[in-house]
């Protein structure tokens, strides 16, 4: 069942600006990330559901996190369909992330009250997922999809939605600035938060640097917007 309310969920997201996305074979490196990631300052974290077996190191990293990692809101991501919704439901997951709109997944999460975050590409499928109580939608992929302006698009005849890009965003200011300018609520990230030669070498006190350096970066861009 999950710990933290849809609300709770988007306040969280609001509020640090930033989801990590990431997967991992090995556990103990799941561990070890979602760890920097929290001593970062980070408070919500997607998990990828990649590759078999994923819902049981989702399980295992859940459970870690609830005992180790107070107040991190553990979530599932590239989720396509009802009965994986389901499963990572079932094992705790307080937020279910999509590439995709799929309407029986929302029927999904709605009956256990769980916030579900789908892919959408085009103004439409944005207004069909509020109508299917989405609170943030997430656009996806973001740079290919029309990148800042097309935000800025859909946020002037519709200003009440709530918009997490993902993929093509980074941790360079100016990439960050054009996003929160364009007004997103947060922002997904995968591989430009997760370089492959942190993560080779288990170098997890430069991934809490990196991690709070980007908390910082977002904060001070809000701050001037």
């Amino acid at each position: 069942m999950a710990k933290y309310t849809r609300i709770e969920v988007y306040q969280a997201m609001k509020t640090t600006g930033v989801v990590p996305v990431f997967y991992h074979a090995d556990i103990e490196v799941c561990k070890a990330v979602a760890k920097a990631c929290y001593d970062g300052g980070i408070r919500v974290f997607e998990f990828v559901n990649r590759g078999d077996f994923a819902h049981e190191l989702f399980t295992e990293l859940n459970k870690f996190a609830l005992a180790e990692l107070p107040g991190m809101i553990m979530g599932a991501g590239s989720v396509v369909e009802e009965g994986t919704t389901a499963l990572y439901i079932q094992n705790g997951a307080n937020f279910i992330v999509s590439p995709l709109l799929n309407e029986q997944m929302a029927k999904v999460c709605s009956r256990r009250k769980i916030m579900w975050s789908p892919g959408c590409g085009t103004i439409s499928e944005i207004n069909k997922a509020q109508e299917l109580g989405a609170e943030v939608v997430k656009v996806f992929p973001a740079s290919e999809v029309g990148g800042p302006s097309f935000v800025k698009a859909v946020k002037a005849p519709m200003p009440w939605t709530d918009i997490m890009p993902t993929g093509g965003v980074t941790c360079e200011k100016e990439n960050l600035k054009q996003w929160f300018a364009a007004d997103v609520t947060c922002v997904g990230m995968g591989s430009n938060l997760f370089p492959n030669d942190i993560i080779d070498n288990k170098d997890w006190l430069a991934l809490e640097e990196k991690v709070k350096e980007l908390i910082e970066t977002i904060r001070s861009i809000k701050s001037k917007i």
